[in-house]
């Protein structure tokens, strides 16, 4: 029950928000959707991607797999005036406030610690290996909360998503 989680349920109950798909070198999971969870990309289109500028973020997360946002999307959406909202880590968030600093930056924190590692291990998706990296990436996610314009705990994903939608400015079903 964590940033997917709180997306899907944003997307299911919230159409007008336009939620962006990030590009990614992982594998594809069960049940994913090429372009609709991710764009899976080959190691060699996102290099071409970082190289032709066309991402507005991106990072090796865990140590292992690279993720971006598509420019292009993100600037047409907003254009528009259509509220958007990208789902991103840390060097994410920090390299869009570098590019768009009138950007508003939401800190999704797990209920605790315990909780957390609780859900990862849950998820049962990750080895033994790859569980203790993403703890490890969480720790230095959670040290850095102070750096975002607010927190929201996720608790309840339904109490959670509102609290976002409200923090956008948009009126909650």
């Amino acid at each position: 029950m964590g940033k997917g989680t709180v997306s899907t349920d944003l997307r299911t109950r919230y159409p007008e928000v336009w939620i962006s798909v990030s590009a990614t070198t992982r594998a594809q999971r069960p049940g994913e959707v090429d372009g609709v969870h991710y764009h899976f990309v080959s190691e060699e289109t996102f290099d071409a991607y970082v190289r032709d500028g066309e991402l507005l973020e991106w990072a090796r997360v865990h140590g292992r797999h690279r993720y971006g946002t598509p420019r292009g999307p993100v600037l047409e959406v907003l254009a528009s005036g259509r509220p958007a909202l990208l789902e991103i880590d840390l060097a994410g968030a920090r390299q869009v406030r570098e590019a768009m600093p009138e950007a508003r930056f939401v800190f999704l924190a797990p209920p605790s610690w315990d909780e957390l590692v609780r859900r990862l291990v849950g998820r049962g998706t990750e080895s033994e290996e790859e569980r203790e990296r993403r703890l490890a990436t969480a720790r230095v996610e959670l040290a850095a909360e102070p750096e975002f314009d607010v927190t929201i705990y996720n608790d309840d994903v339904q109490r959670a998503t509102d609290e976002l939608v409200r923090w956008m400015g948009l009126p909650v079903s």
